[in-house]
């Protein structure tokens, strides 16, 4: 059994829901996850407590939130010696295209080379439409990508396109490599 940090940033909540479902596999495998929002990390918080890190962050406008870059920059030789992992929520990822899937893979792999982290896991995770949480504008500008991109335009209703099997797929085989 692992002690496992899993740590998240998120905007409109659906990375926050990932993380929670990957807490759940780790724990039905037997480990022990502890989950928190990275941008709200306790004062007492040090990765000297856990075995291993997952590390889940969402991409809005091309990269990820800036408070987890800087949680993993600033512990990135930490995270190098521990068993680690690392999700990237991406609503491109959902366009379900060759080209679309290498856009949020290169998303990724940038946060990855600009932070000096290599996990020794990585997933590409589609997000989520989430309309009822967006301002006019956002509303807007997101409906038009949306249509551009053949996702769901009805803004009085949200779209999930997480594959929840892919997920526990990850959780589990990065529980199975902790055993």
């Amino acid at each position: 059994m692992a002690r496992v940090a899993l740590l998240y940033g998120t905007t409109e909540g659906q990375t926050g829901i990932v993380a929670e479902r990957m807490a759940a596999v780790l724990d039905d495998a037997g480990h022990d996850p502890a989950l928190f929002h990275a941008g709200h990390l306790p004062a007492d918080f040090s990765l000297d407590d856990y075995e291993a890190v997952v590390i889940g962050a969402s991409v809005h406008v091309g990269s990820h939130q800036k408070y987890v870059a800087r949680f993993v920059a600033d512990h990135v030789d930490e995270l190098n010696l521990l068993p680690s992992a690392f999700f990237s929520v991406s609503l491109t990822a959902a366009g379900g295209t060759e080209e679309a899937w290498a856009t949020a893979r290169s998303i990724l792999e940038d946060f990855l080379a600009k932070t000096g982290w290599e996990p020794d896991a990585t997933a590409v995770v589609p997000g989520a439409l989430k309309y009822s949480q967006y301002g006019t504008l956002k509303r807007f500008v997101m409906k038009r990508i949306a249509k551009r991109a053949g996702g769901g335009t009805d803004t009085s209703q949200d779209y999930e396109y997480t594959d929840w099997d892919e997920v526990e797929s990850f959780a589990a085989a990065f529980a199975d490599a902790l055993d």
